[in-house]
């Protein structure tokens, strides 16, 4: 088996790609904190901030591999979106792409977002228009377009997958869908807005899966690690609420809708015109 390099197995993505790995009989090399633990690891090098090392560095670490799955990005809620701590994540994932192309590793995975697009599209494929609008989803295109124009002059494959809403084992409490789970659990009222935004949501296993799927086959450029089916937030509250019986317990309308979110964000798996 390829010798695999995983930044970011402690966070949420990253510990259901290490898990969809783990699966497949394959122990990567993590790149991770120091006193973080990584079950399933054939290595672990420990470094305080990935996103400081300089390329030599990444050159010495990638010796020997043949895949980065490039995981780690800032990702704390209520902050990531506008901190200017994406441009340092940029950086140091323009560092890490250039480690490893002098250390010959043969294919490079990145992960994007569904925000590096035009969201008033609706129904996004790889070929709709790139127009981000936070230092967030900015810096993750500027990342998919220096990437996907020097991976070819280095010899390296290169995909970036880019993905949509996301929830399941190991996510922070502070998002949707587990508080809405600690809402019904002790029996307190949810506060939402709405709720009439549809969304391409996806449990974080099977998104760790479609990505492995990609990473792993010969597909290049942007991938959409998506249902392809859009779901209203109403109705994916009251799924989870009706496992606690407590429908009564949401209440839609406390909280004002955003008049610059987009009604539909759905990620197409395949371009609508393949080349």
């Amino acid at each position: 088996m390829s010798r695999i390099l995983l930044t970011g197995a402690t966070g949420f993505v990253g510990q259901a790609v290490m898990r969809g790995l783990t699966a497949r009989g394959i122990a990567p090399v993590c790149v991770v904190r120091p006193g973080k633990q990584v079950m399933g690891a054939a290595k672990v090098v420990e470094v305080e901030d990935i996103f400081a090392q300089p390329a030599d560095w990444w050159a010495g670490v990638c010796t020997g591999v043949d895949m980065v799955l490039h995981v780690a990005w800032y990702a704390e809620p209520g902050k990531y979106l506008t901190s200017d701590k994406n441009l340092d994540c940029l950086a140091g994932t323009l560092a890490l792409t250039k480690g490893a192309a002098e250390a010959g590793v043969r294919r490079f995975v990145g992960v994007g977002t569904c925000f590096e697009y035009d969201l008033t599209v609706g129904e996004l494929s790889t070929d709709t228009k790139l127009d981000p609008l936070t230092p967030y989803a900015a810096a993750k295109a500027a990342a998919f377009i220096a990437l996907d124009k020097l991976a070819p002059q280095v010899g390296m494959e290169f995909l970036w997958a880019r993905l949509f809403y996301l929830y399941g084992q190991g996510e922070d409490p502070r998002r949707l869908v587990p508080y809405l789970h600690q809402q019904m659990q002790a029996g307190e009222r949810a506060d939402l807005t709405s709720g009439t935004q549809l969304r391409d949501f996806m449990d974080v296993d099977a998104a760790a899966a479609l990505l492995l799927d990609d990473a792993f086959s010969d597909r290049t450029g942007a991938s959409n690690i998506a249902s392809g089916q859009g779901i209203t937030v109403r109705a994916l509250a009251e799924q989870i609420a009706d496992q606690y019986g407590r429908r009564d317990l949401l209440n839609f309308g406390a909280r004002p809708d955003n008049l610059t979110d987009p009604p539909v964000v759905v990620g197409l798996r395949q371009p609508k015109d393949p080349a």
